[in-house]
């Protein structure tokens, strides 16, 4: 059977290949970020980091809630707002009172 490609080819295959290993190189996570999402400072990066932090927020409030064998309405009741009202901060809504947080926190004992 022949070979489906021109031997002739083959040195620019292998030249092809080897520059393309070449072009990938390791880079920071900084560098990406900088990079794809812009520098420290910036408005895109502000608001980047800014959705990370509420991010992390909704996800602690969730792990200490689970961590203390509440359900979402159980403390809602706790704090005084509905399910829903905690499922939103758990999730990441930008539109939750910062009073409402601060009460959750008290309703979790967290320092």
């Amino acid at each position: 059977m022949k070979p489906n490609f021109d031997i002739e080819l083959l040195p620019e295959v292998v030249e092809l290949s080897e520059i393309m290993t070449n072009k990938f190189k390791t880079v920071s996570l900084d560098t990406m970020v900088d990079k794809h999402i812009g520098k420290i400072g910036t408005e895109r990066r502000d608001a980047f980091e800014s959705e990370l932090r509420i991010d992390f927020l909704g996800q602690a409030i969730k792990q200490a809630r689970q961590e203390r064998n509440l359900t979402q309405e159980q403390l809602g009741d706790l704090v005084g707002v509905q399910k829903a009202q905690i499922s939103k901060i758990e999730n990441s809504v930008k539109n939750a009172r910062f009073e409402t947080i601060l009460k959750v926190f008290d309703a979790l004992g967290a320092k």
